[in-house]
C-alpha cells in the first residue's frame, strides 16, 4: 500500500520486484545445488544405477526450469505422483508450496489494488496463492468483543477476519484438515493431511488408537453444529459407525473405538 510515512530500501512500492529479488536468490541457490549433484547422479546413472537412472530425470526438468527463470515447484502441476515424492526428496528451496501475503490498507482490505492484483497475477504463474489482508484491521478486530468485531467486519466489506482466511489459505496449500474430539471437559483440534483414513487419523492421538483401531463414531461438523451438539446429532440419526477404509472430512467429529 502507498504511504508516505512508510519507506521502501529501493525508493517505491512494488511487491512483485521484491518477491521476485528473494525468488531469483533461492533459484539460483536451487540451480548451483544442482548442478553441483547432478555430475555424481549421472556417472551412476550411466553405470546403471536404478536410483539415479530414476531421479536423473526430475533433476534434469528442475534444472531446465530453474535456468529458464522459473521456479521448480511449477513442476508440481503435472507431474507423476512418484516422480513428486523424488522432488521432494532433492530439498529444493524453490519446490515448496508459496503463499503470498499481501499487507494493504483498510480501504483496500475487500477487493484488493493494483499491487495485490499484479502479486496474483505473479503468484499463478508460479502455481503459489495469494491472501489479502489489513494489519491495520486485524489489529482492531483483535481488541473488540465477537459481536463488534463481526459488525465492523461487515462494515468493511469482509465476512471474516483476515487471519481465518490465513489460516485456512496456509492449510489449503498444504493439503491439511481438521477434525475434532469432543468430551466433557475438552473439545480437541487434530491436524491430519487430506485424504488421511481413519485408523491413521486415530494414530494422531495416540499409535495405541491406530493398532487396535475398531470403528469410529463420527458426525459431520455441519450437522453437528445446526443440531445444537452430540446429543441431539445422535437424537437425529447423524451420528454414523466408519470402519477403516472411510476418508476423514474437514471438520467430522470423532470418536475411536479401539482395542488396547
Amino acid at each position: 500500500f502507498e504511504d508516505d510515512d512508510i519507506t521502501h530500501v529501493e525508493g517505491r512500492i512494488s511487491p512483485v520486484a521484491d518477491a521476485e529479488v528473494v525468488e531469483t536468490e533461492l533459484m539460483l541457490s536451487d540451480l548451483e545445488s544442482l548442478e553441483r549433484r547432478v555430475v555424481n547422479v549421472r556417472k551412476r546413472a550411466q553405470a546403471k544405477d536404478k536410483e539415479s537412472m530414476t531421479v536423473l530425470p526430475v533433476m534434469e526438468q528442475a534444472i531446465a526450469l530453474l535456468t529458464d527463470g522459473k521456479p521448480v515447484r511449477v513442476m508440481r502441476k503435472d507431474i507423476a505422483a512418484e516422480d513428486l515424492k523424488l522432488l521432494e526428496g532433492l530439498n529444493l528451496l524453490t519446490s515448496h508450496p508459496v503463499l503470498y501475503v499481501c499487507n494493504v490498507a483498510e480501504a483496500d482490505a475487500a477487493s484488493g489494488n493494483e499491487h495485490t492484483k499484479a502479486v496474483a497475477a505473479m503468484a499463478e504463474a508460479q502455481g503459489a496463492s495469494t491472501v489479502i489482508i489489513s494489519a491495520a484491521i486485524e489489529s482492531e478486530v483483535a481488541q473488540l468483543p465477537d459481536d463488534e468485531a463481526k459488525e465492523f467486519l461487515a462494515e468493511m466489506g469482509l465476512e471474516e477476519p483476515g487471519l481465518d482466511r490465513l489460516i485456512r489459505a496456509g492449510y489449503d496449500l498444504l493439503h491439511l484438515i481438521t477434525y475434532f474430539t469432543v468430551g466433557p471437559k475438552e473439545a480437541r483440534a487434530w491436524t491430519i493431511e487430506r485424504g488421511t483414513k481413519a485408523p491413521a487419523a486415530a494414530g494422531v492421538i495416540h499409535t495405541d488408537f491406530e493398532r487396535g483401531f475398531i470403528r469410529a463414531n463420527t458426525i459431520a461438523y455441519q450437522d453437528f453444529v445446526t443440531l445444537g451438539g452430540e446429543t441431539a446429532a445422535k437424537e437425529a440419526g447423524k451420528a454414523r459407525d466408519e470402519g477403516k477404509e472411510y476418508v476423514v472430512h474437514d471438520g467430522d467429529i470423532m470418536h475411536f473405538r479401539f482395542n488396547t
